[in-house]
């Protein structure tokens, strides 16, 4: 249950981020979810989603409505496609429940999330809030982080199942949006802002740097050409790399990648994993532009966290920051450090002449 007065803070806390980017406060953000009323969204893809039309839905209407350019809300749903779109007639029977307003939207949902291939919290409710958008918001990692930030995330007891757990986070999103007088959609786009406003965002990562001290066009290791992808690499060939072979991101019901940017309420951690075999926690923490001190620091805020809040007294939970470079001040701090651990990256990319043709 959420004190009335942490209740009241987070209303005007969102209060105000809605006013900035009204007055277009973040006119300059690369990214800009829209808060003008979703008329064109809901038009374009309600009609797919209605209980007449889910027998028939193909392929193409649901991949659609997964790109950002179409949905206008959510990125990166793309790359769910092909597995969600696998076997279609489970996709539609699934979907016919999810929609199916007979039902508790609990029951509903762990159907959906169970049933279909490659369904998780974020398609789901985006379908949810297309379909009836006056009655159900959004569960992803940003509106989890938003929550948290404003320390209004429900608490659930532990093994609680999905289905139970979106409804408790319906109703608070149903109850902010009272609060506010904005509908589910604008409270949608609000989570980004408020997100940008509290600099949850990291920092960039340095620009690259082209050494050709050897004649060639080669990416120095100290830059990694195409840097700003460092996290996002991590994620999709985790199981490729050296940490692959003892850990595994960590996973939830409903949510393959919440290991990725978790959402807590004293930020966002870049990777969280749980070890293949023992009962071992590990925070990853890519260092970027903030300095040692603020790196060590960041880590071990997280590693508190989840020993307080994911992992069972028996478990331990350590450490790892990832870096292209290190200084000595962060070689002693890690050295100071129990469960924390220090790697560096490196990664090339060299341009070379392709072969000709050969004459005839």
């Amino acid at each position: 249950m959420t004190e009335p007065s942490t209740f009241d803070a987070a209303v005007e806390r969102l209060r105000t981020v809605l006013a900035s980017v009204q007055t277009e406060a973040f006119a300059g953000a690369a990214f800009e979810p829209s808060l003008m009323a979703p008329a064109a969204v809901l038009a374009r893809f309600q009609p797919i989603f209605a209980p007449t039309a889910l027998p028939e839905m193909q392929e193409a209407g649901l991949r659609d409505f997964l790109i950002f350019d179409n949905n206008k809300h959510w990125s990166g749903l793309q790359r769910l496609g092909p597995r969600l779109c696998a076997d279609m007639p489970t996709l539609r029977s699934g979907l016919a429940v999810l929609l199916n307003e007979s039902k508790p939207i609990a029951d509903r949902y762990d159907y959906a999330i169970g049933h279909i291939n490659g369904m998780g919290r974020a398609v789901a409710t985006a379908i949810l809030l297309v379909a009836h958008p006056d009655r159900y918001g959004v569960w992803n990692t940003t509106s989890e982080a938003g929550l948290k930030a404003l320390e209004l995330w429900p608490r659930f007891e532990r093994g609680e199942r999905e289905g139970s757990r979106y409804a408790t986070i319906n109703v608070l999103l149903l109850e902010l949006c009272a609060a506010l007088q904005v509908d589910l959609w604008t409270l949608d786009a609000l989570w980004y802002y408020l997100l940008l406003d509290i600099d949850s965002v990291k920092p960039p990562l340095p620009p690259p740097v082209i050494d050709e001290s050897d004649g060639g066009e080669v990416i120095g290791v100290q830059a990694f050409g195409l840097e700003r992808h460092l996290h996002e690499f991590l994620r999709d060939n985790w199981a490729h790399t050296e940490l692959g072979k003892t850990w595994r991101l960590y996973r939830e019901p409903g949510n393959e990648n919440a290991g990725y940017e978790y959402p807590c309420n004293v930020g966002r951690i870049d990777l969280l994993a749980h070890h293949c075999t023992e009962p071992k926690w590990l925070v990853v923490e890519l260092k970027r532009s903030q300095t040692s001190d603020q790196t060590a620091g960041q880590v071990l805020r997280y590693i508190g966290w989840v020993m307080h809040h994911l992992a069972e007294p028996h478990e331990e939970v350590h450490g790892l920051i990832v870096a292209h470079s290190v200084d000595p001040s962060l070689t002693y701090a890690v050295s100071a450090i129990p469960n924390v651990d220090l790697m560096l990256y490196q990664v090339h990319f060299s341009l070379q002449a392709a072969p000709r043709p050969e004459r005839t």
